[in-house]
């Protein structure tokens, strides 16, 4: 199983959409568009899970595919680098 990464998404754009433009190329087992999370406006990428050499077909067909006027950024999706600690605010960390 391939995790792609999908970019430049239009913002109106479903993931009845994507998983439709994206079985042109094998099945999908998933795909999940991801949205702000205090306004739930979507973010304008997601993410469609394929098997391998179906991912590496959708991949090389749909990377730079016009939707709705917006040029696809399609990829194999990477591993989120580890984040440090978060830097103040909230709780007890005022002064007196």
């Amino acid at each position: 199983m391939t995790t792609i990464y999908v970019g430049n998404l239009p913002f109106n754009a479903t993931d009845e959409d994507i998983k439709v433009l994206f079985e042109r190329h094998g099945a999908v087992q998933s795909v999940k568009l991801v949205s702000d999370r205090e306004t739930g406006r979507p973010r304008g990428f997601g993410f469609v899970d394929m098997g391998t050499a179906e991912a590496q077909a959708a991949i090389q067909a749909l990377n730079g595919y016009q939707m709705n006027g917006r040029p696809l950024r399609v990829n194999e999706a990477q591993e989120r680098a580890p984040r440090g600690p978060r830097q103040g605010g909230g709780g007890d960390n005022f002064r007196r």
